[in-house]
């Protein structure tokens, strides 16, 4: 319990450093700033994402394909990283997969519900490019993108 805690207050100060840091010298970020801000988590998250994979298959067989890999990403990477499985697996059979958390922990500090949407994206930045960076690493480019309808769910 007291990791999972350290692991959020910790993403989050992350998070506010960064953007702290980019509005800095200036009284109002702009889209563009954001942008700056979503990419250089996003690229913090990749390198985590790429040693944690290195780590947890060290010792594992090669998968077959891409949903073993999946598989693999949604039972036991994420499970190591978020303490928790994923609730639910989609395919659409040509390459796209939609990974659903309903108890995001990096969401759950922030709203139940709508009230706090529109920041949701910057506390996601870092784990998508950690799921990113595992993928990378398995051996499948791929482009991870995040979704928040209502807080604390999530759909990468």
């Amino acid at each position: 319990m007291a990791d999972e805690s350290l692991f959020d207050f910790l993403h989050m100060e992350i998070v506010s450093h960064i953007y702290r840091e980019q509005q800095s010298s200036k009284e109002e970020m702009d889209h563009k700033d954001r942008a700056v801000c979503v990419s250089v988590l996003e690229s913090m998250g990749f390198r985590v994402g790429q040693g944690l994979i290195e780590r947890l298959t060290r010792d594992s067989p090669s998968f077959k394909d891409e949903l073993d890999v999946m598989k693999f990403v949604c039972k036991d990477f994420w499970t190591k990283v978020f303490k928790r499985q994923i609730d639910n697996l989609r395919t659409n059979h040509q390459g796209t997969y939609v990974l659903q958390d309903n108890t995001f922990s990096l969401l759950t500090q922030l709203s139940n519900g709508k009230q706090y949407l529109d920041q949701a994206p910057k506390y996601l930045a870092f784990s998508c490019g950690i799921v990113r960076g595992a993928l990378s690493n398995l051996g499948l480019d791929s482009v991870v993108t995040a979704e928040v309808s209502v807080m604390p769910s999530c759909e990468c």
